[in-house]
C-alpha cells in the first residue's frame, strides 16, 4: 500500500500542462483575431447621425442596444479595446506590470514544457506550487497596484460607450441574417473561422 501513492503524483503532473507550442497558438490567434475584425460593419454606418433620436422609453432603449449589439458587436469590441489600450499606454507603470503579469502565466505555466519542470534557488517547483504562486500573483497585481483601477475605469467608460450608442442609434434601418442573430455572445465573434486558422497548429508544432 505505502508503494502505490508516489506512482500517482508524476502521471498527474505530466498530464497537468498543455502541449500547445506558443508559435501554433500564437498564429491561430492572430488568424481568429483577423477573421473576427474583418465581419465587423462599416464604421459610416455606426456613426450615421440621421440614424440617431432619443428613445421614449427605458424598454425600448433596452430593446435597441440589444439589438444594436447584435449588429454592431465588432465593432463595440474594437472601441472597447481601442479604450483599454489608450488606458494603458496612458499609464506607462501599469502596463509594464500586465505585460509582467501575462508573460508570468504564459512562460510559468501555460507554455511550459511538461518535461522542463521549474527550479529556483535550487528548489522543484510543482505545477500546483507554480498555479498558486501565479493566483497570489496576479490577485497582488489586481488589488495592490493601479492596474485593476485601470482595467475597472477603462471597461467601465468603454460600456458607457457602447450603452448610449445603442440607446440613441435607431436599429430600424439594421437586418441581420439568422446566423448572426443566434452568434450573440463573445466567443460568436470568432464562429465561422477559416479553416486555415487551425490548419495551422499542427505545422508549428
Amino acid at each position: 500500500m505505502p508503494s502505490s501513492s508516489p506512482a500517482i503524483l508524476p502521471v498527474s503532473n505530466s498530464e497537468s500542462q498543455p502541449q500547445i507550442p506558443l508559435s501554433s497558438f500564437a498564429s491561430h490567434l492572430f488568424l481568429s483575431l483577423r477573421h473576427a475584425f474583418s465581419r465587423r460593419r462599416p464604421w459610416p454606418e455606426l456613426l450615421d447621425r440621421s440614424a440617431f433620436s432619443k428613445p421614449e422609453s427605458l424598454s425600448e432603449a433596452t430593446l435597441r442596444i440589444r439589438k444594436n449589439y447584435t449588429y454592431f458587436r465588432v465593432n463595440y469590441f474594437a472601441i472597447i479595446a481601442l479604450i483599454l489600450a489608450f488606458s494603458f499606454f496612458s499609464n506607462p507603470s501599469s502596463l509594464f506590470l500586465l505585460i509582467a503579469l501575462l508573460s508570468s502565466w504564459i512562460f510559468l505555466y501555460l507554455f511550459r514544457p511538461s518535461d522542463q519542470p521549474l527550479v529556483l534557488f535550487g528548489r522543484l517547483f510543482r505545477d500546483s506550487e507554480i498555479l498558486i504562486g501565479l493566483v497570489v500573483f496576479t490577485a497582488c497585481i489586481i488589488f495592490l497596484t493601479s492596474v485593476g483601477s485601470v482595467l475597472v475605469s477603462s471597461l467601465t467608460a468603454g460600456a458607457a460607450v457602447v450603452c448610449a450608442h445603442g440607446a440613441l442609434r435607431s436599429p430600424d434601418d439594421l437586418f441581420l441574417d439568422e446566423q448572426e442573430v443566434n452568434s450573440t455572445g463573445f466567443l460568436g465573434l470568432f464562429a465561422g473561422a477559416p479553416s486555415a486558422a487551425a490548419a495551422t497548429a499542427p505545422s508549428g508544432a
